[in-house]
């Protein structure tokens, strides 16, 4: 999991006179129901209500991502933000802004900068976020963007510099290898030679972090992240016609070691035909059967090294908290 994003593609809610929007959203959805694993990508989790849940699941003391990354952002912001002096923040998949609030407390202390550009796919949520900055903060800039990351970004205006483009909350995690260095390929294709690009990673399991504790932190005593998970399946049926049944299926979020990351799953308890509005066949699971969710890769320094070096970026700061839970970066274009 991450922060609502990544940034990703409106769904037919955000624009529910277009047509065009949900063939596409029906061909990709069937598309991936009919694989071997079946799985969805990860963007119809985050509708207006699985947004709130994820929100939800952030303050649970299972999750430990978003505290542990807050507590570096609190650490560090001061310095980098003092050396760097960055004139704007780019934020995509920015969800509530939670976090990206401590870059601008110091942006406006440092008198650095005052734009901010927050970039997410759920646009009600997106421009709720926008509207309470602007309350907060006499003299910031908003100018929200509606966007896919996964696409080719457009941002709104010229931006001043030095900008800082930033993807907080492991959001990088739900991408595999290839679709990760795509997506930063993207973001490096937007930077100037000044410009920084922020990220927080969420790390291996390794001395101080057991397996258990990662896996909780995906799969949390009070059921929230498991309704945030079904959520997925409201959204499928509301939009595209179809009639899941959310009762006919149960949460699981595994770690999986040999590709170092968790894996959301929704399991059939039972078998079942799921049909959906203007497809030509039903989708059949057999009990037991899974539809992957989402996933969420762990790194280590290696991994990142490697993907910022095939994306034309290179690690100028690390930090990690001592227990070795999750690692903050600040880096350039190569």
């Amino acid at each position: 999991m991450s922060n609502p994003g990544p940034a990703v593609p409106r769904t037919v809610a955000d624009n529910p006179s277009d047509p065009h929007d949900r063939e596409v959203m029906l061909k990709e959805v069937l598309e991936g129901l009919r694989r071997h694993q079946k799985e969805l990508s990860s963007k119809y989790l985050y509708d207006a209500v699985g947004s709130a849940l994820f929100e939800d699941i952030t303050r649970l003391s299972e999750y430990y991502p978003t505290r542990t990354e807050r507590a570096l952002l609190e650490r560090w912001m001061p310095e980098w933000v003092e050396l760097e002096r960055p004139a704007a923040l780019v934020e995509l998949g920015a969800g509530s802004a939670e976090k990206s609030r401590v870059v601008l407390d110091e942006m406006e202390r440092l008198d650095a900068g005052n734009l901010y550009v927050p970039v997410d796919v759920s646009g009600d949520f997106l421009h709720e976020t926008a509207g309470r900055l602007r309350e907060e903060y006499d003299s910031l800039i908003v100018r929200p963007a509606v966007a896919d990351i996964t696409e080719p970004l457009t941002l709104p205006g010229k931006l001043p510099e030095p900008a800082w483009f930033a993807l907080l909350g492991s959001t990088i995690g739900n991408f595999d290898t290839p679709q990760a260095t795509r997506l930063l390929c993207r973001i490096v294709g937007q930077m100037r030679a000044g410009d920084r690009f922020l990220m927080g990673v969420d790390l291996r399991p390794g001395p101080n972090k057991s397996q258990e504790r990662l896996e909780a932190a995906y799969d949390d005593a009070a059921g929230v992240t498991a309704e945030f998970n079904l959520n997925v399946l409201t959204v499928l049926n509301r939009e595209l016609g179809s009639d899941f049944d959310p009762q006919g299926f149960q949460h699981e979020a595994p770690y999986v070691p040999e590709a170092s990351r968790v894996e959301m799953h929704l399991r059939a308890t039972s078998p079942k035909n799921v049909h959906f509005h203007g497809a030509d066949e039903d989708i059949v699971f057999v009990t037991g059967e899974t539809i992957r969710t989402e996933i969420s890769c762990k790194y280590n320094r290696t991994a990142i090294d490697g993907i910022f070096s095939d994306a034309g970026l290179t690690v100028e700061r690390w930090v990690q908290d001592d227990d070795g839970l999750f690692a903050l970066i600040l880096a350039r274009r190569a």
